[in-house]
């Protein structure tokens, strides 16, 4: 009787915790809806396999791994973007063992086209619904088209002024004109950098979101800042979430961290986890 009671308490637990954090029915719809996870650069100083540990420790299934990371031991701690198709299933493989899921990948070709191509196949081979990337303005019409053959769209991501192309929503837009298969990756920390309102800037992009970084900063227009846990900052999250659920947004929300906190990211990362399911459930 005791082991049964014990299968059953062990099969409850996530659901218990789930209905803690979500606790109306709004909310739960939205939690399901928005894919919370992890992008794995908040752990970028550990290999990849380390930073999945992580993030199962945090009780978290959805990740955004980068084609840049090194890899570890296993596979001579090459990155990502340097394996062979044997390699990349010995990734997929440790993703799966973890029952984690990536929802994307964020990629990082060069000046070629070939080099897109093989980061496209990589994300593919992760099981990737889509690919979060900056892509180089004369190669815009190619990528497009590499979106539309992979079937996965290409999330833009912004980092700040004097460093991307794509600081500001404007240049995302022009982006998107005639490119059927560009979508937007709402970096929330980054704006601010550039003096950009994160909730303004998301009204702007209305309709083009796929998916967001969930990231704060201390104060506007200062990009030497690193980024501050979630809710600690600038950012105004309840009006971003609502602005969100105004506009039926339904992809994935990455944890991502560039600040190294010592020991690790670890902690930050659970705190942004309870924070954002203490403003889910205050959604109207």
């Amino acid at each position: 009787m005791k082991i049964h009671l014990t299968i059953i308490l062990l099969i409850l637990a996530p659901f218990a915790a789930f209905g803690q954090a979500a606790s109306t029915p709004k909310a739960r719809k939205i939690a399901n809806e928005w894919k919370f996870g992890v992008a794995l650069w908040t752990f970028h100083t550990v290999n990849f396999q380390d930073a999945l540990a992580k993030v199962d420790s945090a009780g978290i299934t959805y990740i955004e791994p980068n084609t840049f990371h090194k890899t570890g031991p296993a596979l001579k701690d090459s990155a990502m973007n340097q394996l062979s198709p044997g390699g990349i299933a010995k990734l997929r493989k440790m993703i799966d063992q973890r029952r984690l899921q990536a929802g994307s990948v964020y990629i990082a070709g060069d000046k070629t086209v070939n080099s897109w191509k093989k980061q496209f196949e990589i994300a593919k081979q992760l099981g990737a619904k889509f690919v979060t990337a900056e892509p180089p303005v004369n190669l815009w019409n190619e990528i497009d088209s590499l979106a539309g053959i992979y079937k996965m769209k290409v999330a833009i991501h912004e980092h700040w002024k004097g460093v991307s192309h794509y600081w500001h929503p404007d240049s995302v837009l022009a982006a998107l004109k005639n490119h059927p298969n560009f979508g937007a990756c709402a970096d929330l920390g980054h704006w601010p950098k550039s003096g950009i309102n994160p909730v303004d800037a998301v009204k702007k992009l209305k309709g083009h979101i796929i998916g967001i970084h969930l990231k704060d900063i201390a104060a506007y227009n200062d990009p030497s800042l690193k980024d501050v846990p979630v809710g600690t900052g600038v950012v105004d999250f309840p009006a971003v979430f609502q602005e969100l659920k105004k506009q039926n947004f339904s992809g994935p929300i990455y944890i991502e961290r560039d600040a190294e906190d010592k020991p690790s990211n670890l902690p930050s990362v659970l705190q942004a986890k309870k924070y954002y399911y203490e403003q889910l459930k205050q959604l109207k």
